[in-house]
């Protein structure tokens, strides 16, 4: 995400009247935002969310009104073509796993033929100086981009910022957190987190600093702020020579590039500049054209829920004087070549990027995607992240720990990905990691304790009794529930409610009701 800390003044583009000053040097990230790995673990943000009323009143009403929207669109295909088109996707990402290697040469001969570029790019940096070389090739220091989770993987804003070029979002949520000097908070809608007065205060207070600023009685409506966006961006797109896009999908078959947006501003940027760069995951492929056909009727009903994208671009290499005129297509591993080498983690590598996972998650909803520290928050995120950046930092550490296991995001994941058991697999992961380090470790401890008192049916008698005792000393004083409890027990209490034990055992009282042993 491009954080934009100050107005520029060493640059000036002119169209027509209007003079937009640019100090590309100061385009650095915001203290407040820093990296995601400088972040806390999971349970740490989470306890800091969960005291943002207002951000948890905006995000209940968002996920539940896109969460009932979804139930209807999918009421109108009937539950047994749906589930024929999750089967059907499931089966197409699946042989498009088996055969990745394949497609990409396919991907790669066909672009190549129709005059695009092909990159490999295996990691981030790799893919980062690719992309900043040839911006800079062009002499330009600024560029319109699409909202693109991949790009905000790798970092790409902060690495063309660090080579003094503008990396402009277009996309409206995407600007509210840019302008913000905020993070995405959900993969469909990155300022989720926000209302339309927030918003309102952040585009008069911040767009006069990059460009147009908004009117000054600018309204909280969101047509209103719809179209000071609109006439924000207007001359950038008219400036800028250099374009970079994402991509939902890749069709192997035709050498095509296929993006759905609900705006209209990918496609401004797909057709204005005359260089496009698209950055692209390698998983993104669909073998034929005759497939997209299916996620295009997932998709849209998942994400926005909707029964089409308004606007839905395919492009296949340069035609002479029609769009951009030199294309490149970076094809990013970034760990993805890992993540397929696992047989139950690779079908995380299905995922279309819908975030219907989040929408149903009670997790989510509660503490939103800033908890996480991962650019794919959410159920997804837990899955995916700790196998592409390892489980060697805390944070990825944490991941798997952030859910309920209530199974909710299975049910609702357009192309069947399992995401309950992958988590599990990867809490294993992280718990065989801490035997190995031969280092004590509480839970380790405790379950050493359970296993004493549920070896021998004396010891487990002996701590029902302590229970009891001590259910009936706090029942004697008046006290119904246990407080905070000293370290470690207090990493459980301090986040809940936890009741008084019973004065009475189950078996102390069946004995008494029954007279059974």
């Amino acid at each position: 995400m491009s954080e934009l800390s100050a107005p520029l003044d060493d640059h000036t583009a002119e169209i027509g009247e209007t003079i937009v000053h640019l100090d590309h040097k100061r385009l650095t990230p915001a203290p407040p935002a820093g990296a995601l790995e400088d972040m806390p673990v999971f349970k740490v943000n989470a306890r800091r969310e969960l005291g943002n009323v207002v951000m948890r009143k905006n995000l209940r009403f968002a996920t539940h009104t896109i969460r009932q929207k979804r139930y209807t669109r999918i009421d109108e295909v009937g539950e047994s073509r749906w589930q024929q088109l999750r089967t059907a996707a499931e089966q197409i990402k699946n042989r498009v796993g088996r055969h990745l290697d394949t497609y990409l040469e396919d991907v790669e001969k066909k672009f190549t033929e129709k005059g695009v570029t092909v990159h490999w790019a295996r990691d981030a940096a790799e893919a980062n100086q690719i992309i900043v070389s040839l911006v800079k090739a062009k002499g330009v220091h600024e560029v319109v981009k699409i909202k693109s989770m991949v790009t905000q993987e790798i970092d790409m804003n902060e690495a063309l910022e660090a080579a003094d070029i503008a990396a402009w979002e277009t996309d409206l949520a995407e600007i509210i957190v840019q302008l913000g000097h905020d993070r995405p908070s959900h993969i469909l809608v990155p300022a989720i987190h926000r209302n339309r007065e927030e918003v309102r205060e952040i585009f008069l207070k911040e767009m006069k600093l990059y460009g147009k600023p908004a009117p000054e009685d600018l309204s909280n409506d969101p047509p209103a702020l719809a179209d000071a966006s609109r006439q924000h961006l207007r001359e950038k797109f008219l400036r800028a020579e250099v374009g970079i896009s994402g991509g939902n999908f890749i069709v192997a078959e035709t050498g095509s590039l296929v993006i759905v947006e609900s705006e209209g501003n990918g496609r401004m940027c797909l057709t204005l500049p005359k260089t496009l760069i698209s950055v692209v995951g390698i998983e993104k492929i669909v073998p034929t054209f005759q497939d997209l056909e299916v996620f295009l009727q997932l998709l849209p009903r998942s994400s926005t829920a909707e029964r089409m994208n308004p606007y839905t671009s395919l492009w296949s290499g340069i035609t002479e004087g029609d769009g951009p005129q030199e294309m490149h297509l970076v094809l990013v591993d970034n760990g993805r070549t890992k993540v397929l080498a696992d047989p139950l983690g690779r079908e995380a590598l299905r995922c279309i990027r819908c975030s219907a996972c989040l929408n149903i998650c009670p997790v989510y909803e509660r503490v939103s995607g800033h908890a996480y520290g991962s650019v794919y928050p959410g159920p997804i995120g837990i899955a995916l992240t700790p196998q592409l950046r390892g489980i060697d930092h805390p944070i990825d550490k944490s991941l798997p720990f952030a859910c309920s296991l209530c199974f909710a995001c299975a049910d609702a994941c357009p192309v069947k990905i399992p995401l309950p058991d992958i988590i599990v697999a990867q809490r294993h992961r992280v718990a065989e990691k801490k035997q190995a380090s031969k280092r004590p470790h509480i839970e380790t401890t405790a379950v050493a304790a359970m296993n004493w008192f549920w070896k021998d049916a004396k010891h487990w008698e002996l701590a029902l009794k302590a229970g009891s005792l001590g259910g009936k000393a706090m029942d004697a004083i008046k006290m119904r529930k246990i407080g905070p409890l000293p370290y470690p027990m207090s990493t459980w209490t301090n986040a809940r409610d936890v009741p008084a034990p019973p004065t009475q055992s189950f078996r102390d009282w069946w004995r008494q009701e029954r007279g059974e042993q």
